[in-house]
């Protein structure tokens, strides 16, 4: 039987890999908005509007637990 990886989620690692997911999906909404564009769908834009809100609350939420672990990243300062 495998050993789950506990607290992934809250490792440096997990939270990476939970940013990177996150960011990810924001190809799908950039799609999104390319095709309510195309088609003039106002609802399909709303929605890609709020899923991109979605997506910046994620990333920021992330951001702020990896300055909480005291990450020594050159990029997070």
């Amino acid at each position: 039987m495998a050993k789950k990886a506990k607290n992934f989620k809250k490792s440096k690692s997990g939270l990476y890999v939970s940013l990177g997911t996150t960011a990810f999906g924001a190809l799908s909404v950039i799609k999104q908005v390319k095709m309510a564009r195309q088609d003039e769908d106002t609802l399909r834009l709303i929605d890609a509007a709020v899923s991109a809100a979605a997506i910046v609350t994620g990333i920021a939420i992330l951001y702020r637990e990896l300055k909480r672990l005291g990450d020594d990243d050159v990029l997070l300062g």
